[in-house]
Parts: C-alpha cells; structure tokens; sequence
C-alpha cells in the first residue's frame, strides 16, 4: 500500500458523514507505519476502544469503513478464535466481531454487516509475519506469502462488497 495522506484517509469512508469522518481519530505516526507491509490500513480508536477503521484500495480508489465492537460481551479467554479476514488463530480476546453501517440509505436505516478481526486490525502484518498471535501450540501455514496475501485481501473485498450493498 502507498503512504496516505489524512486527507486521503478522511475522504475515503462510505458509510459515515463527512463531519464524522473529520473528527475520527487518525492512527498515530501515520508518515512511520509500515506501508509496504499494508494491504489495508486497519486501526482502533485509543480513547473509544468499541470503534475501530479500516482503509483498503478498491478499484483504483480508496474505500474507508466505520467499524464498530458490540459491547458488554463476555470472552472466554481459554478459547481460540479465527479472524475471518486474515485467518490468523488468536487465544482469548485477540479476534473480535467488528461491525459497520452499510453505505447509502440502507446504513442510515441501521443496517449492518460484521465479520470477525484480528483485535488490532493488523492482518496484514500477521500474514507476513511481522507480528505474531500469542497462540501457544500454532501450527504454520503452508501456503506460500502470495496466496496467503490473496486469500486476505478476498475476503476483505467479500466484506467490503455487503458494506457497499447499500
């Protein structure tokens, strides 16, 4: 993924208003992130731990979504969850269901659409490799970076395309 710039980033979210996507919080050291290992540039709010943001590249363009964690829900932190976007394991709380407004009308009706996440929005960094899930007992995948890479990036257009449904 290229640098982006915050106005970029602000410009691209589809299912929020123009004045919330102003007052979102940016990723902190935005010009330090590790860009060439993003495919998509994922992140959650420091001060509202419930809502978090992505931004991937779609056809040419940037499309950035609102994301939201259910609330007062209890974890088991013995068991092992899959992120649905990445495939990464994670132990206890380290996958959790994200939520966003679809866009358009449908979104501003209260329709949503959900798919589990790695915590932290890092996938394209655990599918690298450059952080690694605190799962004890991991097995490693044997698909080859590329197909793994691909794999994520399917799936997050699969999720991008119901947001988009709206």
């Amino acid at each position: 993924m290229q640098p982006l710039s915050e106005d970029r980033i602000r410009t691209s979210f589809v299912n929020c208003s123009k004045g919330e996507a102003g007052r979102l919080p940016l990723p902190r050291d935005l010009a330090e992130l590790p860009w060439a290992d993003l495919d998509f540039l994922g992140w959650r709010d420091q001060g509202a731990p419930d809502r978090g943001y992505l931004v991937a590249e779609r056809d040419g363009g940037l499309v950035g979504v609102t994301l939201r964690a259910p609330q007062n829900i209890r974890r088991s932190f013995t068991r092992t969850t899959v992120c649905s976007i990445c495939v990464t394991g994670h132990p206890g709380s380290g996958v959790t269901l994200l939520t966003a407004r679809r866009a358009g009308v449908a979104g501003r009706e209260g329709n949503t659409v959900g798919a589990y996440f790695c915590a932290d929005l890092a996938c394209p960094l655990y599918v690298r490799g450059k952080r690694t899930s605190q799962l004890v007992g991991r097995a490693d995948e044997t698909l080859p970076l590329s197909e793994r890479v691909a794999r994520m990036t399917a799936n997050l257009d699969a999720f991008l395309d119901k947001v988009l449904q709206g």
